[in-house]
């Protein structure tokens, strides 16, 4: 479950390579970083619920929230919530 989930989200983001912009790309690469360390989490735990995952990325990017400015804070988060809708 949690791998299925992590594809998709990573799916996502690769869809959007063709036609993103600098700043998408950043924010692409930069989620794929949490999303993947979080889901390798999961599995090392053998937890399989997709919300803990979600928690896990969350609380992951709130973790290094100092590590970005607040207009990378802004696109990154934008990035996420479209992924969760899409997901």
């Amino acid at each position: 479950m949690i791998i299925e989930f992590e594809e998709k989200l990573l799916e996502l983001i690769d869809a959007r390579i063709a036609t993103a912009s600098d700043d998408e790309l950043f924010a692409g690469g930069y989620l794929r970083g949490h999303i993947s360390l979080s889901a390798a989490s999961c599995e090392e735990e053998g937890i399989n619920d997709v919300e803990e995952l979600k928690l896990r990325i969350i609380a992951s990017l709130e973790q290094a929230r100092p590590e970005l400015s607040p207009a990378d804070r802004t696109i990154v988060n934008d990035l996420w919530n479209e992924l969760i809708h899409h997901a």
